[in-house]
């Protein structure tokens, strides 16, 4: 069976990518959470993964790395990965591509934490094209190949890719336009998407350079999550 290993959920975004990927595709694994260690040494983190960083997942004696060489391992074994139309696998390979390399103003200005509730700083213009950006890109994707999901009827990797921006729109009071909103709301919904939700909410660890980079995103409003541990 795969083993993933990822970090925190309250903070992971890139962690939930195949995560979310692999549970609403119905592909087993095994859960390995490693959460961030103090200090920003992620040196244990080497034990498992080449690159020291999360997510990493392993098929025997296969090891891969990076959210995206995940999916692109999994769907040489696995159909539902991305769509089976060409045309709408195409696109969203492209979404999912520009979101992986692509974004940094709404990674550095929202980072991601799932458990509290902020009112951000007001917003630079790199972080106002960057949620036009993705209004745009959604919107499209969910006119062009009918919904519910960006790229057609089902789950798919894209919305993986995607799926920790619903995070932060939750977490900072984003507003995005047209269907925009009400695919956010769609993917909250979705089971695995609830899971790791609620997983993050009961953690007790805190990361202080996340917890530093969520302070300096705005003014806290709400903190949701189990008390830190003594």
């Amino acid at each position: 069976m795969y083993e993933l290993f990822i970090g925190n959920k309250n903070y992971s975004s890139w962690s939930l990518r195949p995560w979310v990927l692999m549970r609403e595709c119905g592909i087993p694994f095994e859960e390995r959470i490693m959460p961030f260690p103090e200090g920003g040494s992620y040196d244990t983190f080497r034990n498992f993964s080449p690159t020291g960083k999360v997510p990493c997942l392993k098929d025997g004696e296969t090891v891969v790395w990076d959210s995206l060489g995940i999916a692109e391992y999994l769907a040489e074994r696995h159909r539902r990965v991305w769509p089976e139309d060409a045309q709408a696998r195409a696109w969203a390979r492209c979404a999912a591509a520009e979101m992986h390399s692509g974004f940094t103003a709404l990674r550095s200005a929202c980072p991601m934490s799932c458990g509290i509730r902020v009112r951000p700083n007001p917003m630079t213009d790199a972080l106002k094209q960057d949620i036009a950006r993705i209004s745009e890109l959604w919107n499209e994707g969910l006119s062009r190949f009918g919904g519910p999901f960006l790229a057609g009827a089902n789950f798919t990797a894209v919305d993986a890719f995607f799926a920790p921006v619903a995070f932060r729109v939750q977490s900072y009071g984003l507003q995005l336009g047209g269907q925009a909103m009400a695919y956010v709301a769609r993917l909250l919904a979705l089971p695995a998407m609830r899971s790791w939700y609620e997983a993050g909410l009961a953690e007790t660890w805190r990361e202080p350079d996340h917890e530093r980079e969520a302070a300096e995103a705005g003014t806290l409003l709400q903190d949701l999550r189990a008390k830190p541990a003594a």
